[in-house]
């Protein structure tokens, strides 16, 4: 989802706002479990990977979904350890609701 048309969608996903951003349901369950692995790792349940399962992830697509959803959380602790903060260039309406 690129261009124009999905600034909108763009906008709702990085101010974590799920139900602005009109994305298909197994989209917006494995969004929630990337969030529920940044939030709280130890709150996943068998029974919220069982609802992805129902909705069409395979294993590794939930699998896969956990190891980057883990990586990016290391680039961030890291980034908040060492103080980096991205360029304005690509926060141009400065730094998303989600992130605070």
């Amino acid at each position: 989802m690129q261009g124009e048309q999905f600034e909108g969608v763009a906008e709702a996903l990085r101010n974590g706002d799920l139900e602005a951003a009109g994305i298909p349901q197994p989209e917006r369950l494995l969004l929630e479990f990337a969030g529920t692995i940044t939030r709280a790792a130890y709150e996943v349940t068998d029974e919220q990977v069982q609802g992805l399962r129902d909705v069409g992830w395979t294993d590794e697509q939930i699998a896969e979904a956990a190891y980057v959803a883990a990586l990016f959380n290391l680039f961030v602790r890291l980034a908040d350890t060492f103080g980096i903060e991205p360029p304005a260039m690509y926060e141009r309406a400065g730094i998303p609701s989600a992130a605070r």
